[in-house]
């Protein structure tokens, strides 16, 4: 869809999207305050009924429909989506009033801020003079709390929001200009967890009368979302996987096979598949999908043979996790976690059957995960935790090989089943099959650790980004 950067006039619907706002009324909108989402949901449904109504009640003194406009007179209960939203792509027109001071809830958590950027509006000391547009309750020093430029129109003209949400990756365009750049949306009611995987949008206001108009909204499937995920990745990346057959990697290689461009296990079968290149430090993205009651791994520094959860440094946990076989199993051997040793955080797998997006960033002992555009594992600081654990190997410690640098990647899987016996289902590593020529060179001091969040320090040896499409030694 080409993008109208202008709001002097009313659009009409854009293809692929859908009016959430009628032009008319309040159909498909209820009231809700700055109000924590698990706290409603903890209700019963009685007593979640009964509060929205009070909301809503309390919102329909203050908003109105004129001309086709949604209006607020700067008070009252936040206007908010009956449904709830993921990965989307919203377009919005407001305008507001001198001393305003409003914003845009993503999935029930704040927000794209909107606000009076003069000094006169009394809030630069808060950063009103960088202007609307960014990720006002982001930590301090966070990636997207400022919009890179001011961009905001005069008072009585309109403005228009474009915000492509991915995951908790925000991007967000005031009048055509980008103001958020792919910048993680923090989770405001618990700062520990990312953001929500779904939740409703909310139309915030205070302080001033706001108009909102030609509110729509499209959403985006997930081999969209793995799509623009794997361009924000960067470029550098080549394959490891040639979408043919098995080049390149070693191993368990009669028991898996190459099933419409991915890698899949045969049935009944399993074991580990690895690269035969090795690597050091590194970031691999790939997409995978699941079997009902799937259980598999991806192995970090696989030597080649043994049990990957032991020998190798470590193995991240790819599980069906919300499959009833699995309840109540070690929080430590759900999907996304360094298995046995540290837990991932839940409820961002998407459903059986769908292609899911990892990236995964290791540096030294560290080990970053992103899924689906939300970080699920994050590196402790000191790295991958040696204690208390799930199991140990015979006679060791776990994991044995926790120190090795330079090891190969691998795909582990515990016996495959397909349907009636008869056809493989996956884990299904998917890569790209585009390859780009790379150079080698010591990393520079501290850049992959900055990418981690962590302290800078010298990390010696190699880097090297693999994935989908590209390949980059550097």
């Amino acid at each position: 869809m080409p993008l109208v950067t202008k709001a002097e006039t009313p659009l009409e619907v854009p293809d692929g999207f859908e009016a959430l706002f009628n032009g008319k009324d309040l159909t498909g909108w209820h009231g809700m305050p700055h109000f924590d989402p698990r706290k409603l949901a903890a209700m019963t449904e009685e007593q979640r009924a009964e509060q929205i109504a009070a909301w809503s009640s309390d919102a329909a003194k203050h908003w109105s429909v004129e001309n086709g406009e949604l209006v607020n007179d700067g008070h009252g209960a936040y206007m908010t989506t009956d449904r709830e939203f993921g990965d989307v792509e919203l377009l919005i027109d407001y305008k507001t009033v001198a001393k305003a001071d409003s914003g845009i809830y993503l999935r029930a958590n704040p927000q794209v801020q909107i606000w009076d950027y003069t000094e006169e509006g009394g809030k630069w000391k808060i950063g009103a003079d960088k202007g609307s547009g960014g990720l006002w309750n982001n930590s301090g020093g966070a990636k997207g709390k400022d919009p890179l430029v001011l961009a905001d129109n005069d008072f009585g003209e309109w403005n228009r929001f474009r915000i492509l949400q991915v995951g908790d990756r925000t991007s967000v365009w005031l009048n055509g200009n980008l103001v958020v750049d792919h910048a993680a949306m923090e989770n405001f009611w618990d700062r520990s967890r990312p953001l929500f995987a779904k939740g409703p949008i909310q139309l915030q206001t205070h302080g001033g009368e706001i108009r909102w108009r030609n509110i729509f909204i499209r959403e985006i499937a997930p081999e969209e979302a793995n799509a623009l995920l794997a361009e924000q990745a960067g470029d550098g990346f080549a394959s490891v996987f040639n979408g043919k057959d098995l080049t390149g990697w070693a191993g368990a290689v009669d028991s898996y096979m190459v099933l419409d461009g991915s890698i899949a296990c045969q049935p009944g079968k399993g074991g580990t598949l690895h690269t035969e290149k090795v690597y050091d430090d590194f970031v691999a993205r790939f997409e995978f999908k699941l079997p009902p009651a799937g259980n598999n791994g991806i192995a970090i520094r696989y030597p080649g043979s043994g049990n990957a959860a032991y020998v190798g440094m470590c193995e991240l946990q790819v599980l069906d996790s919300e499959h009833p076989k699995y309840a109540g199993i070690d929080p430590r051997q759900y999907h996304g976690s360094l298995y046995a040793l540290a837990p991932a955080h839940r409820g961002y797998l998407r459903p059986v059957g769908e292609w899911n997006y990892h990236q995964i960033t290791v540096s030294g002992t560290r080990v970053l995960l992103e899924m689906n555009g939300f970080t699920i594992l994050e590196p402790a600081q000191h790295g991958v935790p040696v204690g208390k654990i799930v199991a140990q190997p015979p006679g060791g410690t776990h994991p044995v090989g926790i120190q090795r640098p330079g090891l190969g990647l691998g795909l582990r899987t515990h016996r495959a089943l397909g349907p009636n016996g008869r056809h493989p289902f996956h884990p299904n590593l998917r890569i790209g099959v585009q390859w780009r020529p790379g150079a080698v060179k010591l990393l520079s001091p501290g850049r992959l650790a900055g990418h981690l969040g962590l302290p800078l320090e010298p990390i010696q040896g190699r880097s090297l980004r693999l994935g989908r499409g590209r390949l980059d030694l550097f």
